[in-house]
């Protein structure tokens, strides 16, 4: 039988790009318009929350609907005061273990804000090291089951850490905070890459083995070798050069044309269409709605959407609007490596969850 977690709680952290904190705060108030929130001055892009709906209530229904601009959440079951620099205190008191399923793999993602003294694998090797010894549960840093949330954060007056314990799905990502990092590849082209990578970890995304790939907007060719290394053979249409060392791969075809002239010699079909080109949102949105039709059915698209500083959500809104007439299906998540963007998942053939559409 598995172990409960602690009793559920009202208190919880979430996590945001500091930019686009406001729309995260929003999406807190649309799911709960009584909740309590507070801005972290000490940790930008953090909130503490008091709602009137629990944790596991508002994670139940974020796992089902995910917000867009909310990236990570966390319970607090504990909270202490840490003299600087002491690892000691941070260790796990009988009731946290006492939750923890020693038959699901763990992880202790720890964040620090302000503290200097500790590192955050300090902290992590030393929890991990007593949640083995004690419980017994199996360690896995990057696809954990059940999570142990440390944060610590350096105020004026003095050191706090929250502790919370929950399952890695609650969490909206199992990355701490939601920042995904991704090494560095030696052959990178560009850093557009780990916008690619991270949108088909977090959405998910079936590549069809040797499926066909449609890369508009595709110098100086990032997105195209991303989809070689997954198998794609890619059609790269750009008017601009891709990197020379693409040149030599006969899996990447490039059409030196913009992507209107290309849809203009009338395309094939495509397993996957991608589109991360630098335009104006709602003229995006239309020209991937003219490219739908050239989809294998069931077929996906990811784009980014550009979203400038003022007028973001009605930007957002208008874009979301257009694409739902092609593709019944859109999710939307700023992702870590996106800045004044939002990457969108796009597939034919599903209805649109609620949230697709409303945006707060």
């Amino acid at each position: 039988m598995s172990n409960p977690l602690p009793p559920d709680t009202h208190t919880w952290l979430g996590s945001a790009d500091p930019d686009f904190l406001d729309l995260a705060i929003r999406e807190i108030e649309a799911a709960d318009p009584e909740a309590a929130v507070q801005r972290l001055k000490e940790a930008p892009g953090l909130v503490w929350v008091c709602s009137q709906r629990s944790f596991a209530d508002l994670a139940e229904a974020w796992q089902a609907d995910p917000p867009i601009f909310l990236r990570h959440i966390c319970p607090i079951h504990q909270e202490r005061r840490l003299a600087e620099g002491s690892l000691v205190e941070l260790r796990l008191d009988g009731e946290m273990l006492a939750a923890i399923d020693p038959a699901l793999s763990f992880s202790v993602q720890t964040r620090l804000f302000g503290e200097r003294n500790l590192k955050p694998f300090q902290v992590n090797e030393t929890l991990a090291e007593q949640v083995i010894a004690a419980v017994g549960s199996p360690l896995e840093v990057k696809d954990p089951q059940q999570v142990i949330s440390v944060v610590i954060l350096a105020q004026p007056m003095g050191i706090r850490a929250w502790l919370g314990l929950s399952l890695a799905a609650q969490n909206l990502s199992n990355w701490a905070g939601g920042i995904h990092r991704f090494r560095r590849d030696p052959e990178q082209i560009s850093r557009s890459e780990f916008k690619l990578l991270e949108a088909i970890q977090v959405f998910q995304i079936p590549l069809v083995p040797g499926g066909q790939a449609l890369d508009l907007g595709a110098a100086p060719g990032g997105w195209s070798r991303i989809l070689r290394l997954y198998g794609q053979q890619v059609t790269a249409v750009d008017p601009g050069d891709l990197d020379e060392r693409l040149s030599q791969d006969p899996g990447i075809r490039h059409h030196c044309l913009s992507a209107q002239a290309y849809l203009a010699r009338g395309p094939g079909r495509f397993h996957l269409i991608l589109n991360d080109m630098r335009m104006d949102g709602p003229a995006s949105a239309h020209l991937m709605v003219a490219f739908a039709p050239h989809l294998e059915p069931q077929g996906r698209a990811v784009m980014t959407l550009k979203l400038p500083h003022q007028h973001r959500l009605r930007v957002l809104r208008q874009s979301l609007e257009i694409l739902g007439s092609a593709f019944p299906l859109v999710r939307a998540r700023h992702l870590f490596h996106n800045r004044s963007e939002v990457t969108l998942y796009l597939q034919q053939g599903i209805p649109a969850p609620q949230s697709a559409v409303s945006t707060t």
